[in-house]
C-alpha cells in the first residue's frame, strides 16, 4: 500500500524552528514581504541573504524529533512518498529515502538567473559574490512568494496514487499546496494530525482528525497502521 505523507510547518516546529508567520504575521521577526519574495531580493538582496544564512544555521543545529522518525518506521511495511512544504532537511535526517520539497530545500543554494542550476551548500552560509556557472549570484533554494512551485504537479501526481495520506502540522491554508488533499482517490483514506486538527477539517468531512502535536499523534497513528499491516 501506498502511503502519502504532507507535512507543514507543525513538525519542523517541534525541532525548535519556528512556524513561517507567528501570531504577529512576522516569520523571526521580519515581514514575510521582506525576506520571502522576488521583489524583496530585488531590492535588498543582502538583507534576504542574511536572513536566510540565519535561517539555514537553526535548520542544521536543530534534530529530528519523534514525528520524523515514526514516519521512517512506516517505509519497513508500506511505500511512502512525503512531500513537506518546510524548507528545512530534517526528514531525510531522520532517514526517509523519498521527500518532495514543494517550496525547495533551504540546504541548496540556486541561480538567481537560471533555477535549474542548483548546488549543495558548503558551510551555513551562502555570500554575496558567490556565482553560479553562468556568472549570477546565487540565491536560497527555496520558492518564495510570487513564484511557480516547481514540484507541485510531481505532488499532484503521487497524492493520486496514495491509499493513505496523513496531514501533519500544516494549516492547510497555503495554496496551492493545500489543494493536495484533493486529489488522492476515493477510497484513500485521510488522516490529519494538529492540535487544532478539529477547527481545521472543515474542507473534507471524510478527514479523519487526530488533535495532537505531531511529535504525540505521529508515532499512535504510525504504530496504528502498522499494527494492521501483515
Amino acid at each position: 500500500m501506498k502511503v502519502v505523507v504532507f507535512t507543514g510547518a507543525g513538525i519542523s516546529a517541534e525541532s525548535g524552528l519556528k512556524t513561517f508567520r507567528g501570531e504577529d504575521g512576522l516569520w523571526e521577526g521580519y515581514k514575510v514581504e521582506d525576506v520571502a519574495t522576488p521583489e524583496a531580493w530585488r531590492k535588498d538582496p543582502e538583507l534576504v541573504q542574511h536572513f536566510y544564512n540565519i535561517r539555514r544555521k537553526a535548520v542544521l543545529d536543530a534534530q529530528p524529533n519523534a514525528a520524523h522518525q515514526a514516519l521512517v518506521k512506516l517505509e519497513s511495511k508500506f511505500q511512502v512518498t512525503i512531500i513537506t512544504q518546510n524548507i528545512d532537511d530534517l526528514h531525510e535526517r531522520a532517514g526517509s529515502k523519498h521527500v518532495i520539497h514543494l517550496h525547495g530545500i533551504i540546504t541548496k543554494a540556486q541561480s538567481s538567473l537560471d533555477p535549474s542550476l542548483i548546488y549543495d551548500i558548503q558551510g551555513t552560509e551562502i555570500k554575496m559574490g558567490d556565482r553560479c556557472a553562468r556568472g549570477s549570484q546565487l540565491r536560497p533554494h527555496v520558492v518564495w512568494f510570487g513564484e511557480p512551485v516547481p514540484m507541485m504537479q510531481t505532488a499532484i501526481d503521487e497524492c493520486r496514487k496514495a491509499d493513505i495520506l496523513l496531514i501533519i502540522g500544516t494549516s492547510l491554508q497555503v495554496y496551492p499546496a493545500a489543494g493536495l488533499i484533493n486529489f488522492p482517490p476515493h477510497y484513500a483514506q485521510k488522516i490529519l494530525i494538529d492540535p487544532e486538527a478539529h477547527q481545521l477539517n472543515r474542507v473534507d468531512s471524510e478527514i479523519q482528525s487526530v488533535a495532537a502535536k505531531a511529535s504525540i499523534g505521529v508515532p499512535k497513528v504510525v504504530d496504528q497502521l502498522l499494527s494492521v499491516v501483515k
